[in-house]
């Protein structure tokens, strides 16, 4: 049996090129991503994800729960993502650097907005 059978997929792209899963359990989670395939699903407002921590993750924003904490200061997030960016607030760390005007930037949410100067989009 090829894992493509194991996996219950006709081929494998490129799209796995460059990572490593360390079972076939993580793999077809990761390959759920690609698929649009989304059967977690959020039974307070019917949200659906592709992977159950992102389930997960969501149903702290309907109870409040932030056990993510940063370090520095008082601050508190429901996931781990925007507490590291506002650690770089902390530590002077702005890894998005702007490729018109070199200017940096701690979030990639910061750096898109400021693209829109250089594009003329509006603000």
């Amino acid at each position: 049996m090829s894992p493509e059978d194991t996996l219950g997929i006709n081929h494998i792209n490129a799209v796995i090129v460059a990572r490593i899963f360390q079972n076939c359990s993580n793999l077809k989670c990761h390959l759920g991503t690609h698929s649009g395939e989304k059967p977690y699903q959020c039974n307070l407002c019917g949200m659906t994800f592709s992977i159950s921590s992102k389930l997960k993750s969501h149903m702290r924003s309907h109870n409040g729960e932030k056990p993510y904490k940063c370090s520095y200061c008082d601050e508190v997030f429901s996931t781990n993502s925007p507490l590291k960016c506002h650690i770089w607030t902390h530590n002077g760390k702005k890894p998005y650097q702007c490729r018109h005007c070199n200017k940096s930037f701690t979030s990639n949410s910061h750096i898109i907005s400021h693209m829109k100067i250089h594009t003329g989009e509006k603000q």
